[in-house]
């Protein structure tokens, strides 16, 4: 089992930036990949950014250059660096940790952390 807590969202005007952060707790030995996704409201889930346990990053083609993902694996935390953002990122955004047993995948997310960007 994983549990994730995160924190750091909050409303900012258009251009500025917001570091969120993600701490998990359990099993985090086992988590092969870290992300985060955001929704809003009556549409899907989208992926931001996700980062492997080797660093490897993968991001939205509407974040590159503006978000950052990073993890720390000892401490079991992932932070989303988003600077320059835009009214159009305003979401709820959700951690994701991927956990992988004996070929079992398992995700996990967390409560979620609203972002609000004003123009």
């Amino acid at each position: 089992q994983v549990q994730l807590v995160e924190s750091g969202g909050g409303l900012v005007q258009a251009g500025g930036s917001l570091r969120l952060s993600c701490a998990a707790s359990g099993s985090i030995a086992s988590i092969a990949v870290m992300g985060w996704y955001r929704q809003v409201q009556g549409k899907q889930r989208e992926l931001v950014a996700t980062v492997g346990r080797g660093g490897s990053t993968n991001y939205a083609d509407s974040v590159k250059g503006r978000f950052t993902i990073s993890r720390d694996n000892a401490k079991g935390t992932v932070y989303l660096q988003m600077n320059n953002l835009e009214p159009d990122d305003t979401a709820v955004y959700y951690c994701n940790a991927r956990q992988l047993i004996l070929l079992k995948v398992n995700d996990y997310w967390g409560q979620g952390t609203q972002v609000t960007v004003s123009s």
